[in-house]
């Protein structure tokens, strides 16, 4: 099975002839990194709303 991390490495070789397979690999996993960060803040914004930053 494909993953985003053997892709990466898979693409290395072939950074100049074909920078996509580097570029949407890279971007999903920034993507889902993000996405969970933000998931992350949410949950702890609902389980502690006192630490939640004055705006």
């Amino acid at each position: 099975m494909p993953s985003w991390g053997r892709m990466l490495f898979d693409a290395q070789t072939r950074m100049v002839a074909a920078p996509w397979m580097a570029i949407f690999p890279g971007m999903a996993i920034g993507v889902t990194v993000l996405g969970l960060n933000l998931l992350g803040d949410g949950i702890a914004d609902i389980l502690d709303p006192r630490s939640r930053r004055q705006r």
